[in-house]
C-alpha cells in the first residue's frame, strides 16, 4: 500500500507487545501528524523503546495495528525501513573511521546513489556543524559532536520520518539544547520527528507528548495542555529548614493534595492557594520549622508526570 500524503505519518490502534506473560506495550493508540515533533516521555521500562522498535519494523506486534508512512508494521517492514531514519542513544557509528568516512559508509547502507552522495554528505556536514571536523577520527569527537554525526547519518537518504530513541542520553545539557535546535530545523523542513526521552525538560520542546507508564499511555497532549490538566495555579514551592519534617507536618492537612520533593525543596499541590498558604505556615510553625520560601508556581513537566503516575498507581 503506498503512503497517503494526507494521512498521519504514524498511526497506532491498540498496539500491544507481549514477551511471555509480560506486557511491554499495552493497547497503545495514537496518531502522529506529518511534520510533528512527537515525544514519548517516561521512565526506563515504560515501553517507549519497544514501541519504537515495532514502528521501525524491528519487532512484530503481538496484536493491534500500526502504520508508518502508510505502510503496515506487520507486513511491510522493508518498505518502512526505506522511509525512516533511526537513531538510538548508542550512536551506531564506527570509531575507527573519520567523520566523512562514516557519512559515506552510511550513505551506502541507506542506498544513496554515488551521484547523490556528495551533495548529501556536504548537506549533513553543514547541518551538523561538522565541516571543520570532516577528517577527524570519530573516536576523538566529544559526545555532542558524535550525536550530531549520528543524526546526520540517519537523514542521509532524506527519510520523511525520523525515530530518535533516547538520542540525548549521556550528553551534557548544552549539547542537548544544541541537538534540539537541529531537530527543529528538520521539523521545519517537513520531517516528522518521533522522539523518546526520560528528560522532563526535553518534553517542553515537543509539539505533543504521550506520557507512558507500565506500557500504557497515561496522558496525551501538548506540554501546555498537560500542565493545565493538573490544575494551573494550584502548585506551591516550599523551602524550609527541615525538608522531611515539613512533609510529615503537612500530611493529612485539609487543603493539601500532594507533597513531593523537588530539588532542595517541596512542591505542594493544594486545593486553594489562598486557604492552603496560611494552613502550611501554621502547621510548620507548630512543628518548629522555619518557612524560607512559599510561593505559587506554574507546574513543570516533572510535576505533571509525578501527578499522573501517582494517579495511575492509586487507581491500580
Amino acid at each position: 500500500m503506498p503512503p497517503d500524503a494526507n494521512g498521519p505519518a504514524v498511526s497506532m490502534q491498540d498496539l500491544t507487545k507481549r514477551f511471555g506473560d509480560f506486557v511491554a506495550v499495552d493497547r497503545v493508540s495514537v496518531n502522529v501528524a506529518q511534520g510533528e515533533i512527537f515525544g514519548f516521555l517516561g521512565p526506563n521500562g515504560a515501553g517507549k523503546s519497544t514501541t519504537i522498535r515495532i514502528l521501525c519494523g524491528l519487532l512484530s506486534p503481538s496484536s493491534g495495528k500500526a502504520t508508518v508512512a502508510g505502510f503496515d508494521v506487520a507486513s511491510e517492514s522493508e518498505e518502512i525501513k526505506r522511509n525512516i531514519g533511526y537513531m538510538s542513544q548508542k550512536f551506531s557509528l564506527y570509531d575507527d573511521l573519520t567523520v566523512e568516512e562514516n557519512i559515506e559508509f552510511f550513505g551506502g547502507v541507506y542506498g544513496v546513489s554515488s551521484e547523490a552522495l556528495p551533495a548529501r554528505r556536504d548537506y549533513v556536514l553543514k547541518m551538523a556543524g561538522l565541516e571543520e571536523k570532516r577528517n577527524t577520527m570519530t573516536r576523538l569527537l566529544a559526545g555532542g559532536w558524535k550525536q550530531r554525526l549520528a543524526l546526520g547519518c540517519a537523514i542521509l537518504h532524506e527519510p520523511p520520518i525520523l525515530f530518535l530513541d533516547e538520542p540525548t542520553s549521556g550528553v551534557d545539557p548544552i549539547a542537548r539544547r544544541s541537538f534540539w535546535e537541529l531537530i527543529y530545523q528538520l521539523s521545519s523542513a517537513g520531517h516528522t520527528i518521533f522522539v523518546t526521552t526520560h528528560y522532563m525538560d526535553e518534553a517542553e520542546y515537543c509539539h505533543r507528548l504521550a506520557l507512558m507508564h507500565g506500557g500504557k499511555i497515561v496522558a496525551l497532549g501538548s506540554p501546555e495542555d498537560l500542565k493545565k490538566s493538573i490544575g494551573e495555579g494550584r502548585l506551591l514551592n516550599l523551602e524550609s529548614s527541615d525538608l522531611l519534617g515539613s512533609m510529615s507536618a503537612l500530611e493529612g492537612k485539609k487543603n493539601i493534595l500532594d507533597v513531593a520533593v523537588f530539588g532542595g525543596g517541596l512542591h505542594v499541590k493544594v486545593r486553594d492557594p489562598a486557604a492552603a498558604i496560611p494552613e502550611i505556615r501554621d502547621a510548620l510553625h507548630a512543628a518548629g520549622i522555619d518557612v524560607r520560601a512559599l510561593d505559587q508556581i506554574a507546574p513543570s513537566m516533572e510535576d505533571v508526570f509525578v501527578s499522573l503516575i501517582e494517579q495511575e498507581e492509586m487507581a491500580a
